[in-house]
């Protein structure tokens, strides 16, 4: 991952590879695979970053009792995966009135994986905190539960907070660096980020790492942040009004540079 600097005023380089920092799709129908296609592009995927549970003996040590709490809100499905595995690891019995507040849509469908969903009180907003305040406004008077990582979205816990909410945090899993030494010698026209930690994690494998002729994609504010507190170029910076993902966001790129 390393090339000799190059010089600002050259036009950028057509985009021929893109590497994305997350987990390899399940579905053939993702947009990086019409993306790819579309463009005759070499998409790899690579999740820079893994998630490793709290065990329950360190849940404890916490002192969260779980019956005291009537809410859950839920900002990924690696806390829904991990707040259903401590609860079956401390033997807890989740309450059938439990109600479950999540951030976006597809996070509340996956509560299907652990719960009757008809059955169920599920609220869920578009893909903020701030999505949820009108649905929260409503329950003002539920003891909320956080479930989250050790890097938890400052955003999410400042909403809570400034609200008034009555809420908890429970750090159930960490964020850890994956291991990359397999990349050392690979180069991407473009590398897509989606998180601080994915960034920080490219440094921890590659502490001399340059940017030379790659161009950094990023996707959301604190994201955008910790691509500028590395002194990297933030070229494709997502979501934006004209492009709300990020592969809306690499394609308008592509078709500027590779004409």
């Amino acid at each position: 991952m390393t090339n000799m600097q190059v010089p600002s005023t050259e036009k950028p380089r057509k985009v021929k590879s893109i590497l994305v920092t997350l987990p390899k799709p399940d579905s053939d129908k993702s947009p990086y695979f019409e993306l790819a296609k579309k463009y005759n592009l070499k998409i790899d995927f690579r999740s820079f970053i893994h998630v490793e549970g709290v065990p329950a003996k360190e849940f404890r040590k916490e002192k969260i009792n779980l019956a005291d709490f009537t809410a859950v809100i839920f900002t990924s499905k690696n806390a829904v995966d991990h707040f259903f595995r401590i609860c079956e690891e401390i033997r807890f019995d989740v309450p059938a009135d439990m109600k479950y507040f999540c951030i976006s849509e597809t996070i509340a469908l996956y509560l299907q994986k652990y719960i009757q969903y008809r059955k169920r009180k599920i609220f869920f907003g578009k893909q903020t905190a701030i999505d949820l305040a009108e649905v929260l406004k409503k329950h003002t008077a539920e003891k909320f539960l956080y479930p989250c990582s050790d890097v938890a979205a400052e955003e999410t816990q400042k909403f809570l907070n400034d609200n008034g909410y009555d809420f908890k945090t429970a750090v159930l899993f960490h964020t850890v660096c994956s291991d990359l030494s397999d990349l050392a010698e690979v180069f991407y026209d473009v590398i897509a980020f989606f998180s601080p930690s994915s960034i920080n994690s490219l440094f921890i494998n590659f502490p001399d790492f340059k940017q030379n002729f790659t161009r950094i994609a990023a996707f959301g504010a604190s994201t955008h942040k910790a691509v500028l507190e590395h002194k990297l170029v933030l070229n494709i910076p997502a979501p934006t009004p004209e492009a709300p993902s990020m592969t809306m966001a690499l394609e308008q790129y592509i078709k500027q540079v590779n004409k």
